[in-house]
Protein backbone atom coordinates (compact mmCIF):
# COMPACT_ATOMS: atom_id res chain seq x y z
CA UNK A 1 0.00 0.00 0.00
CA UNK A 2 1.34 3.42 -0.91
CA UNK A 3 2.04 5.66 2.07
CA UNK A 4 -0.02 8.82 2.39
CA UNK A 5 1.89 11.99 1.58
CA UNK A 6 2.47 14.20 4.58
CA UNK A 7 0.72 17.55 4.67
CA UNK A 8 2.94 20.66 4.72
CA UNK A 9 2.08 21.21 8.38
CA UNK A 10 3.16 17.65 9.25
CA UNK A 11 6.46 18.17 7.45
CA UNK A 12 7.01 21.38 9.37
CA UNK A 13 6.09 19.60 12.59
CA UNK A 14 8.68 16.91 11.96
CA UNK A 15 11.35 19.54 11.33
CA UNK A 16 10.70 21.66 14.39
CA UNK A 17 8.34 21.27 17.34
CA UNK A 18 6.81 24.40 18.79
CA UNK A 19 5.23 24.87 22.22
CA UNK A 20 1.58 23.99 22.85
CA UNK A 21 -0.77 26.60 21.44
CA UNK A 22 -3.39 27.87 23.89
CA UNK A 23 -3.67 28.14 27.64
CA UNK A 24 -2.52 24.94 29.37
CA UNK A 25 -3.45 26.21 32.83
CA UNK A 26 -6.85 26.27 34.51
CA UNK A 27 -8.00 28.86 37.07
CA UNK A 28 -9.26 26.07 39.34
CA UNK A 29 -7.24 22.95 38.56
CA UNK A 30 -7.90 19.53 40.03
CA UNK A 31 -5.09 17.85 38.07
CA UNK A 32 -1.88 19.61 36.99
CA UNK A 33 0.52 17.91 34.57
CA UNK A 34 3.97 19.33 33.83
CA UNK A 35 6.52 17.93 31.40
CA UNK A 36 4.95 14.47 31.25
CA UNK A 37 6.91 11.96 29.18
CA UNK A 38 6.12 8.30 28.60
CA UNK A 39 8.49 5.70 27.18
CA UNK A 40 7.61 2.17 26.10
CA UNK A 41 11.07 0.67 26.23
CA UNK A 42 13.13 2.96 24.00
CA UNK A 43 10.12 4.40 22.19
CA UNK A 44 8.97 7.87 23.26
CA UNK A 45 5.15 7.81 23.28
CA UNK A 46 4.40 11.09 25.10
CA UNK A 47 6.75 14.07 24.92
CA UNK A 48 6.71 16.95 27.37
CA UNK A 49 2.95 17.33 27.87
CA UNK A 50 1.83 20.04 30.30
CA UNK A 51 -1.88 20.49 30.93
CA UNK A 52 -4.30 21.39 33.73
CA UNK A 53 -7.69 19.74 34.11
CA UNK A 54 -10.14 21.97 35.94
CA UNK A 55 -12.72 21.12 38.56
CA UNK A 56 -16.22 20.33 37.29
CA UNK A 57 -15.21 20.48 33.65
CA UNK A 58 -15.19 17.97 30.84
CA UNK A 59 -12.02 18.04 28.79
CA UNK A 60 -11.93 16.08 25.52
CA UNK A 61 -8.65 14.59 24.31
CA UNK A 62 -8.71 14.24 20.53
CA UNK A 63 -6.28 13.32 17.78
CA UNK A 64 -5.42 10.61 15.25
CA UNK A 65 -4.99 6.98 16.24
CA UNK A 66 -1.66 6.40 17.95
CA UNK A 67 -1.16 10.05 18.90
CA UNK A 68 -0.82 9.30 22.61
CA UNK A 69 -4.13 10.54 24.00
CA UNK A 70 -5.10 7.23 25.65
CA UNK A 71 -1.56 6.77 26.97
CA UNK A 72 -1.75 10.23 28.52
CA UNK A 73 -5.17 9.48 30.01
CA UNK A 74 -3.82 6.33 31.68
CA UNK A 75 -1.05 8.39 33.26
CA UNK A 76 -3.65 10.25 35.31
CA UNK A 77 -4.40 7.26 37.56
CA UNK A 78 -1.18 5.32 36.99
CA UNK A 79 -2.78 2.61 34.87
CA UNK A 80 0.46 2.53 32.88
CA UNK A 81 2.13 1.04 35.97
CA UNK A 82 0.67 -2.30 34.87
CA UNK A 83 2.85 -2.26 31.70
CA UNK A 84 6.38 -3.47 32.61
CA UNK A 85 8.16 -1.63 29.77
CA UNK A 86 6.41 1.68 30.45
CA UNK A 87 8.22 4.56 32.16
CA UNK A 88 6.53 7.83 33.12
CA UNK A 89 8.44 10.99 34.04
CA UNK A 90 7.46 14.57 34.76
CA UNK A 91 4.95 15.60 37.41
CA UNK A 92 1.22 14.95 37.76
CA UNK A 93 -0.50 16.35 40.84
CA UNK A 94 -4.02 15.68 42.12
CA UNK A 95 -5.18 18.44 44.45
CA UNK A 96 -1.54 19.47 44.82
CA UNK A 97 -0.08 16.02 45.59
CA UNK A 98 2.26 14.28 43.15
CA UNK A 99 0.52 11.00 42.30
CA UNK A 100 3.87 9.44 41.30
CA UNK A 101 5.38 10.05 44.75
CA UNK A 102 6.66 6.68 46.06
CA UNK A 103 4.46 7.04 49.15
CA UNK A 104 1.23 7.14 47.09
CA UNK A 105 -0.83 3.94 47.24
CA UNK A 106 -2.29 3.28 43.79
CA UNK A 107 -5.36 1.44 45.14
CA UNK A 108 -7.00 4.48 46.78
CA UNK A 109 -5.64 6.65 43.95
CA UNK A 110 -7.63 4.63 41.42
CA UNK A 111 -10.71 5.09 43.58
CA UNK A 112 -10.11 8.86 43.54
CA UNK A 113 -9.44 8.83 39.79
CA UNK A 114 -11.79 6.24 38.31
CA UNK A 115 -11.61 4.81 34.81
CA UNK A 116 -14.36 3.86 32.37
CA UNK A 117 -13.00 1.80 29.50
CA UNK A 118 -13.81 1.62 25.80
CA UNK A 119 -15.57 -1.74 26.11
CA UNK A 120 -18.02 -2.20 28.99
CA UNK A 121 -16.45 -4.57 31.50
CA UNK A 122 -18.96 -5.48 34.24
CA UNK A 123 -17.72 -7.98 36.79
CA UNK A 124 -19.16 -11.54 36.53
CA UNK A 125 -21.45 -10.66 39.42
CA UNK A 126 -24.98 -9.38 39.91
CA UNK A 127 -25.91 -5.81 39.06
CA UNK A 128 -26.05 -5.06 42.80
CA UNK A 129 -22.65 -6.62 43.51
CA UNK A 130 -21.01 -4.78 40.61
CA UNK A 131 -21.83 -1.47 42.29
CA UNK A 132 -21.38 -2.69 45.88
CA UNK A 133 -17.91 -4.15 45.29
CA UNK A 134 -15.92 -0.91 45.52
CA UNK A 135 -17.60 0.62 48.58
CA UNK A 136 -17.27 -2.73 50.36
CA UNK A 137 -13.56 -3.31 49.71
CA UNK A 138 -12.65 0.32 50.43
CA UNK A 139 -14.57 0.28 53.70
CA UNK A 140 -16.86 3.13 52.72
CA UNK A 141 -20.02 1.66 54.27
CA UNK A 142 -20.73 0.46 57.79
CA UNK A 143 -23.93 -1.54 57.31
CA UNK A 144 -26.03 -3.40 54.80
CA UNK A 145 -28.59 -0.59 54.76
CA UNK A 146 -25.88 1.95 54.02
CA UNK A 147 -24.52 -0.24 51.23
CA UNK A 148 -27.98 -0.55 49.68
CA UNK A 149 -28.32 3.24 49.80
CA UNK A 150 -24.98 3.71 48.04
CA UNK A 151 -25.91 1.20 45.33
CA UNK A 152 -29.26 2.85 44.68
CA UNK A 153 -27.76 6.34 44.71
CA UNK A 154 -24.99 5.35 42.28
CA UNK A 155 -27.41 3.66 39.88
CA UNK A 156 -29.68 6.71 40.00
CA UNK A 157 -26.77 9.06 39.27
CA UNK A 158 -25.82 6.82 36.34
CA UNK A 159 -29.39 7.00 35.00
CA UNK A 160 -29.89 3.26 35.36
CA UNK A 161 -31.96 2.71 38.51
CA UNK A 162 -35.41 2.74 36.94
CA UNK A 163 -34.29 0.19 34.33
CA UNK A 164 -32.72 -2.32 36.73
CA UNK A 165 -34.30 -1.82 40.18
CA UNK A 166 -36.40 -4.99 39.82
CA UNK A 167 -33.46 -7.06 38.50
CA UNK A 168 -30.61 -6.18 40.86
CA UNK A 169 -29.65 -9.82 41.41
CA UNK A 170 -29.38 -10.65 37.71
CA UNK A 171 -25.90 -10.72 36.18
CA UNK A 172 -24.48 -7.39 35.06
CA UNK A 173 -23.52 -9.09 31.82
CA UNK A 174 -27.19 -9.68 31.03
CA UNK A 175 -27.69 -5.96 30.33
CA UNK A 176 -27.45 -4.33 26.91
CA UNK A 177 -24.16 -2.72 25.89
CA UNK A 178 -25.30 0.78 26.76
CA UNK A 179 -26.71 -0.36 30.10
CA UNK A 180 -23.47 -2.21 30.86
CA UNK A 181 -21.51 0.98 30.24
CA UNK A 182 -23.78 2.95 32.57
CA UNK A 183 -23.38 0.14 35.13
CA UNK A 184 -19.61 0.58 34.87
CA UNK A 185 -20.06 4.33 35.41
CA UNK A 186 -22.25 3.59 38.47
CA UNK A 187 -19.53 1.26 39.75
CA UNK A 188 -16.96 4.01 39.28
CA UNK A 189 -18.90 6.74 41.07
CA UNK A 190 -19.92 4.44 43.95
CA UNK A 191 -16.49 4.97 45.58
CA UNK A 192 -16.84 8.79 45.50
CA UNK A 193 -14.07 9.63 43.01
CA UNK A 194 -12.86 13.15 42.37
CA UNK A 195 -12.06 12.51 38.71
CA UNK A 196 -13.56 10.18 36.09
CA UNK A 197 -11.45 9.14 33.10
CA UNK A 198 -13.29 7.84 30.04
CA UNK A 199 -11.42 6.11 27.21
CA UNK A 200 -13.75 6.17 24.18
CA UNK A 201 -16.74 5.11 26.32
CA UNK A 202 -19.22 5.17 23.41
CA UNK A 203 -17.20 3.60 20.61
CA UNK A 204 -18.95 0.21 21.00
CA UNK A 205 -22.45 1.66 21.45
CA UNK A 206 -25.32 2.47 19.13
CA UNK A 207 -26.50 6.10 18.68
CA UNK A 208 -29.31 5.84 21.25
CA UNK A 209 -27.02 4.42 23.95
CA UNK A 210 -24.37 6.99 23.00
CA UNK A 211 -26.85 9.84 23.49
CA UNK A 212 -27.70 8.53 26.97
CA UNK A 213 -24.02 8.35 27.95
CA UNK A 214 -23.42 11.87 26.64
CA UNK A 215 -26.38 13.20 28.62
CA UNK A 216 -25.03 11.42 31.68
CA UNK A 217 -21.58 12.98 31.21
CA UNK A 218 -23.17 16.42 31.12
CA UNK A 219 -25.09 15.71 34.33
CA UNK A 220 -22.05 14.28 36.14
CA UNK A 221 -19.93 17.35 35.39
CA UNK A 222 -21.51 19.23 38.30
CA UNK A 223 -20.10 16.61 40.70
CA UNK A 224 -16.91 15.37 39.04
CA UNK A 225 -13.97 16.36 36.90
CA UNK A 226 -14.10 14.35 33.65
CA UNK A 227 -11.47 13.68 30.99
CA UNK A 228 -12.68 11.83 27.90
CA UNK A 229 -10.75 10.38 24.97
CA UNK A 230 -12.88 10.32 21.85
CA UNK A 231 -12.39 9.80 18.12
CA UNK A 232 -15.68 11.57 17.48
CA UNK A 233 -15.21 15.30 17.05
CA UNK A 234 -18.99 15.70 17.17
CA UNK A 235 -19.01 14.03 20.57
CA UNK A 236 -16.16 16.23 21.81
CA UNK A 237 -18.09 19.29 20.69
CA UNK A 238 -21.25 18.11 22.45
CA UNK A 239 -19.89 17.06 25.85
CA UNK A 240 -16.76 19.08 26.61
CA UNK A 241 -15.92 22.60 27.68
CA UNK A 242 -12.21 22.34 26.78
CA UNK A 243 -10.51 20.31 24.07
CA UNK A 244 -6.88 19.19 23.82
CA UNK A 245 -5.50 18.09 20.46
CA UNK A 246 -2.66 15.53 20.46
CA UNK A 247 -0.39 14.65 17.54
CA UNK A 248 2.59 12.27 17.51
CA UNK A 249 2.81 12.18 21.30
CA UNK A 250 2.67 15.93 21.78
CA UNK A 251 -0.03 18.30 22.94
CA UNK A 252 -0.43 20.63 19.98
CA UNK A 253 -3.29 22.88 21.05
CA UNK A 254 -5.72 23.30 23.91
CA UNK A 255 -8.56 25.73 24.46
CA UNK A 256 -12.28 26.22 24.83
CA UNK A 257 -14.06 23.61 22.74
CA UNK A 258 -16.11 26.10 20.74
CA UNK A 259 -12.96 28.00 19.78
CA UNK A 260 -10.95 24.88 18.90
CA UNK A 261 -13.63 23.67 16.49
CA UNK A 262 -14.43 27.02 14.89
CA UNK A 263 -11.11 28.85 15.00
CA UNK A 264 -8.13 26.54 15.65
CA UNK A 265 -4.85 28.43 15.93
CA UNK A 266 -2.43 25.66 14.91
CA UNK A 267 -2.32 24.35 11.36
CA UNK A 268 -2.15 20.72 12.53
CA UNK A 269 -5.34 21.19 14.56
CA UNK A 270 -7.10 22.71 11.59
CA UNK A 271 -5.91 19.92 9.30
CA UNK A 272 -7.29 17.28 11.66
CA UNK A 273 -10.62 18.99 12.29
CA UNK A 274 -11.20 19.61 8.60
CA UNK A 275 -10.44 15.98 7.76
CA UNK A 276 -7.17 16.42 5.90
CA UNK A 277 -5.69 13.61 7.95
CA UNK A 278 -6.55 11.38 10.90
Amino acid sequence: MKNREKTPSEVAFNREYTETVGEITSPNPRIECRGVQVHYGEKLAISGVSLDIGRNEVIALIGPSGCGKSTFLRCLNRMNDTIPACRVSGEITLDGRNIYDPTVDVVPLRAQVGMVFQKPNPFPKSIFENVAYGPRIHGLVASKVELEEVVESSLRRAGLWDEVKDYLHQPGTSLSGGQQQRLCIARTIAVNPEVILMDEPCSALDPIATAKIEQLIDELRSQFTIAIVTHSMQQAARVSQRTAYFHMGRLIEVGETARIFTNPHHQLTEDYITGRFG
